[in-house]
């Protein structure tokens, strides 16, 4: 009887461990997709992040950093924080996709890119990090290259 107790309570332990909660206090980004390798003034800029967060208590607070492949010209890393909309649902398990825009060194309806500093074409990646309300900051993430026509 006691051997019948015990399977019952290693397979209920194993189910309820399989069925653990996937969300963390931290905030986990991983990286969608961004709309193009290669920009021209005035395109549009375009990543998604998926992101989750067990207390679903994202805020408005996504670092986002330009590290340059172009190591002559060190000035054209660019480093900013970019406002997330205010609306994203505050739910008890955040979970959802953060799209952020740039128009490249030109006005538009997005905060402006500048590009690169030197005068040629810049390859370079994006690193993006999260912050929630409590201050819990997710792990770094990076973009796939791409390219900056100057």
């Amino acid at each position: 009887m006691n051997t019948k107790v015990l399977i019952v309570a290693l397979i209920s332990l194993t189910i309820a461990a399989c069925n653990k909660d996937q969300f963390t206090t931290k905030p986990q980004l991983t990286f969608k997709q961004v709309n193009q390798t290669e920009y021209h003034l005035g395109d549009i800029i375009e990543f998604q992040i998926d992101y989750t967060d067990k207390e679903g208590d994202i805020q408005n607070k996504l670092y986002l950093e330009e590290v340059t492949n172009d190591k002559d010209c060190p000035d054209n890393n660019f480093k900013s924080f970019y406002q997330v909309p205010t609306d994203l649902p505050d739910q008890s398990q955040g979970k959802g996709t953060i799209v952020i825009r740039y128009t490249y060194a030109q006005l538009g309806q997005y905060p402006i890119y500048p590009g690169p500093k030197c005068q040629r074409n810049d390859t370079c990646h994006f690193r993006f990090a999260l912050t929630d309300k409590a201050n819990n900051t997710s792990d770094t993430i990076e973009s796939p290259q791409v390219v900056f026509i100057k």
